[in-house]
C-alpha cells in the first residue's frame, strides 16, 4: 500500500504545480496584465483549468483511493497519510461529478468578468457587466445541480468553501450575530460619541503609505523574501508555491484606511500561507483547511490585532514619522479611536468591525435569492440598495459603491462571503485563547512583539 500512498501523493503534487502556475497567470491578470492581453489570457486559464480537471479526475486517482481508504493507513484517522486519502477522496468525488466542458466554461466566464468587472467599476456602468454576471450565476446553479446537495442548492457551492457546513447552520449563526449586533449598531448610533475621524481622510501620499503598508506587514510576520506586495483593483492574497506568496492592494491618497488595513488583511492571509508545511505542499496536511479559517487569520491580523490600543502605542510613532503633515496634530488616543469609530458605510473592506458582518450577510442573503431563481441578476442593484437601507440605514451613491464592489461575483467565488463572518468569529475565539495561554497580547504589541 506504500507504493499505491506514494503514487497518489506523486499524483497530487503534480496537479498542485499546475495549480500554482494557474494561479500566477490569474495574479498577472489582476496586477501586471496588458488591456489587450485579456483574450487570450482568459482562454490560457481555460486551459489550464480544463487540463487540472482532467488530472482530478483521472480513474487510476480514483482507483488508488478507493484501494487506500480500505487499507491500514487509515487505521488512525488523524495522522498525515489518512488525512491525505480522506481529503483527496473527498475531493475527488466532487470533481467526477463536474463535466470537464463546464470546469472550461466556469473558469472562462470567471476571467471575462474579472476583466468586464474592473471596466463596469471603473465606468460606474452595471449594465456591461450584467450579462456576464447572469451566465456566471446560471454555470454555478449547473455546477450545484451537478455536484448534488441534501437540502438547498446553494450547500454544494458552500461546501466548496467551508467543508461541511450547510446553508441552514450558517444561517442560523448569521441570524443570532444579526441579532445582537442590530440593537449594539443602534445603541452606539444613539451613545452620540463620535470620534473624529476627519484627518484620516487628509493627503496620503501612495509612497509613503506603500512604505509604511510594507513596514507593518513585516513586523507582524508577513516575510517578503517569501512574497511581495503589489497594487490591484481588489485587494488579494495568492500563493504560487510554498516560498511565493503575494499579496495585493489598493491605494487612496484622500484614505489612510484602505490600503493600511486592506495590506493587515491579505498580509493575515499570506502569513497563514507562508506558515503552512513545506514538506506537505501539494498534499492535504499542506494547505489550509477552510476559508473560514484562512479568513479568521485575515480578520485576525486586520482588526483584533490591528486595531487594538497596543499595536498603535507601538506604530502611531512611526505613523507620524512617515505621514507627519497629516497626524501633526493628532495623538495616540485619537488616532486609535478614530480607526475604531463605529459608522454605517457603503464599502465592506472598509466597514468597522460592529457593522461589517451586515454587509456579509446582505450579500449570503442576495446569493441565495439568484441560486435559487428568486431574484434575476438584473434586479440585484436594486435589491442590493433596498437590504442596504434596511439593515445598515444608507443608499448607495453609486453602483460602483454598491453592486460593483466586490470582485468575488465576477470570479464565480459563489458561496465564499459566509466565510468572512465566520472567520471574525474563529478569529475571536482563537485571540481570546491566544491571550490566556500567550499573556497579556496588548502589551506584547506595545512593545512590537506580535511573533508569539
Amino acid at each position: 500500500m506504500e507504493s499505491k500512498f506514494n503514487e497518489l501523493c506523486h499524483l497530487a503534487r503534480q496537479t498542485a504545480c499546475l495549480k500554482s502556475t494557474l494561479a500566477l497567470l490569474e495574479w498577472d491578470q489582476q496586477t501586471k496584465l496588458p488591456a489587450a492581453g485579456g483574450a487570450y489570457r482568459a482562454e490560457q486559464i481555460t486551459f489550464l483549468a480544463g487540463e487540472i480537471h482532467r488530472r482530478e479526475t483521472d480513474p487510476r486517482r480514483g482507483e488508488l483511493i478507493h484501494d487506500l481508504t480500505n487499507s491500514d493507513l487509515m487505521a488512525d484517522p488523524h495522522n498525515d497519510k489518512a488525512a491525505t486519502i480522506r481529503e483527496l477522496g473527498w475531493k475527488y468525488s466532487k470533481k467526477v461529478k463536474l463535466p470537464q466542458s463546464l470546469v472550461e466554461s466556469i473558469a472562462r466566464a470567471g476571467s471575462i468578468g474579472q476583466q468586464i468587472w474592473v471596466e463596469a467599476r471603473r465606468e460606474n456602468d452595471f449594465q456591461k457587466f450584467a450579462p456576464h454576471l447572469k451566465e456566471i450565476f446560471r454555470l454555478k446553479r449547473e455546477e450545484a445541480d451537478a455536484i448534488g446537495f441534501e437540502d438547498q442548492l446553494y450547500d454544494a457551492l458552500l461546501d466548496e468553501f467551508e467543508p461541511g457546513a450547510t446553508t441552514t447552520e450558517v444561517a442560523l449563526v448569521l441570524k443570532d450575530l444579526k441579532n445582537d449586533l442590530v440593537p449594539l449598531i443602534q445603541e452606539i448610533e444613539a451613545s452620540g460619541n463620535r470620534p473624529d475621524a476627519s484627518f484620516l481622510g487628509r493627503n496620503y501620499p501612495v509612497d509613503q503609505q506603500e512604505n509604511f503598508c510594507r513596514l507593518a506587514s513585516a513586523k507582524i510576520g508577513f516575510d517578503y523574501d517569501r512574497g511581495r506586495l503589489d497594487v490591484t483593483h481588489h485587494p488579494f492574497c495568492s500563493e504560487m508555491g510554498p516560498d511565493d506568496v503575494r499579496i495585493a492592494t489598493r491605494y487612496d491618497e484622500s484614505w489612510f484606511g484602505t490600503a493600511f488595513f486592506g495590506t493587515l488583511h491579505e498580509a493575515g492571509h499570506g502569513i497563514y500561507e507562508q506558515g503552512l508545511r513545506r514538506d506537505q505542499y501539494g498534499l492535504p496536511p499542506g494547505q489550509y483547511c477552510s476559508l473560514g479559517i484562512h479568513e479568521s487569520q485575515s480578520r485576525l491580523w486586520e482588526n483584533r490585532v490591528g486595531r487594538s490600543a497596543g499595536f498603535w502605542r507601538y506604530f502611531f510613532e512611526r505613523a507620524q514619522s512617515h505621514f507627519g503633515h497629516a497626524l501633526s496634530d493628532v495623538n495616540e488616543q485619537k488616532f486609535h479611536a478614530a480607526v475604531n469609530r463605529v459608522e454605517p458605510s457603503l464599502i465592506r473592506v472598509e466597514a468597522d468591525e460592529a457593522t461589517y458582518d451586515l454587509h456579509i450577510i446582505i450579500r449570503f442573503e442576495l446569493e441565495q435569492e439568484i441560486i435559487n431563481g428568486n431574484l434575476d441578476t438584473n434586479d440585484l442593484p436594486e435589491a442590493w440598495n433596498s437590504k442596504y437601507q434596511t439593515y445598515l440605514g444608507i443608499q448607495p451613491d453609486s453602483d460602483a459603491n454598491g453592486v460593483l464592489q466586490d470582485v468575488h461575483w465576477s470570479a464565480g467565488l459563489v458561496g465564499y462571503f459566509p466565510t468572512y463572518t465566520l472567520g471574525n468569529l474563529y478569529a475571536s475565539q482563537f485571540f481570546d485563547q491566544a491571550n490566556s495561554d500567550i499573556g497579556d497580547l496588548e502589551q506584547l504589541f506595545s512593545s512590537g512583539e506580535f511573533t508569539p
